[in-house]
């Protein structure tokens, strides 16, 4: 679940344009109320910057709106700038603005999930990739992305993987296509260092993963790669995509679809403890 969210096709980019420039001005918000309250309380950057952990070429960046801050330096910058909150009250909508728009409702959902159930066709789920495999899969992106967003897409994305050490602990599902798990995104060294995460992560009571094998003659979902995302308070939303277009769908019908197709893969696929091995193996041939 990485990557798009869409409504009417002919309405997606000038709607999108419009989400990407109201996230802008957020952070450019949040960057000038932070350089007002350091100055106000006679700080330069560089006394902000060690008493919160941060460089001053990051604190540069937070004010003039060019990268989108981490909660913790929010948090921090709060107390230590005596803002009474005021940037604490901001650390939501920040938050959100680290994904692009077309992906920061289904983060939300995601964060807060009580389960997710993902299937993977094209590459390893952000959730699963470790930091050299999102770079690869960031530097891939055509058209190009600037050195700026492909650091901030990748602080984003691996502070999804935050969902790991949740309380009370999520249930996590995953069926991840053969090829995926074959094709050397980054090199071979990186393909070698994401199996082992991936078997890392597989340990977790929580978190079953599962290799549905090329060679099966039968296949349960041939449409896309999707996600289910079962909220905390009962409601199952389901997110697919394809290309630069993406849904959440919240109907029944679509839900109960996907919902099936899910089923029928987790039945095709290895078992949690085949695909370990199987990972294994592959492990060793990468």
């Amino acid at each position: 679940m990485d990557d798009r969210e869409s409504g009417v096709d002919a309405e997606v980019p000038a709607q999108r344009r419009s989400e990407e420039e109201s996230a802008k001005g957020l952070i450019g918000a949040f960057g000038r109320q932070l350089k007002l309250l350091r100055t106000r309380a006679g700080m330069e950057r560089a006394e902000l910057g060690r008493l919160v952990g941060y460089s001053v070429d990051t604190i540069a960046s937070y004010e003039q709106g060019r990268r989108v801050p981490q909660p913790r330096f929010i948090d921090q910058a709060d107390e230590v700038l005596n803002a009474g909150g005021l940037l604490v009250a901001m650390k939501g909508e920040v938050a959100r603005a680290r994904y692009p728009a077309f992906f920061q409702n289904a983060a939300r959902l995601e964060a807060e999930a009580s389960a997710l159930s993902v299937y993977a066709v094209y590459a390893v789920p952000g959730l699963l990739q470790t930091e050299s495999y999102a770079r690869a899969v960031f530097h891939m992106e055509r058209p190009l992305l600037s050195d700026e967003v492909i650091e901030q897409g990748l602080e984003a994305r691996l502070q999804r993987q935050e969902i790991f050490s949740r309380r009370p602990a999520p249930l996590l599902s995953f069926v991840i296509e053969e090829a995926v798990l074959r094709r050397p995104l980054g090199g071979a060294q990186v393909l070698h260092e994401t199996l082992e995460h991936i078997l890392a992560l597989g340990q977790s009571r929580n978190v079953e993963i599962q290799v549905m094998p090329t060679a099966r003659s039968d296949h349960g979902s041939l449409g896309g790669p999707f996600t289910l995302i079962d909220t905390t308070d009962g409601q199952r939303i389901a997110y697919a995509e394809v290309q630069d277009h993406s849904r959440l769908h919240t109907d029944a019908t679509s839900v109960r679809t996907l919902e099936a197709r899910y089923g029928i893969l987790r039945s095709q696929a290895l078992t949690p403890s085949e695909s370990a091995a199987f990972i294994a193996q592959l492990m060793g041939e990468a």
